[in-house]
């Protein structure tokens, strides 16, 4: 009886641990993809050549934390 019991608990924390990491990972994705449409935003706008290889350089690197995060 008490296996089964230990059995339970494991299980029940193991599917509530699963839950609470996919909701962080579902955050950190939208936050990404906000930053990459805020640069966006700011290069329709204008810029100079130095902020342009600045705002490229952010984009690369949070289209590649997207790629890792977003799936």
């Amino acid at each position: 009886m008490k296996t089964k019991v230990w059995i339970l608990l494991l299980v029940v924390l193991c599917v509530s641990t699963t839950e609470a990491g996919n909701k962080q990972e579902e955050a950190a994705c939208a936050e990404v993809k906000e930053k990459i449409r805020n640069i966006q935003s700011k290069m329709r706008a204008g810029y100079t050549r130095a902020q342009g290889e600045k705002y490229e350089q952010r984009l690369r690197e949070l289209r590649a934390k997207r790629y890792k995060l977003c799936r």
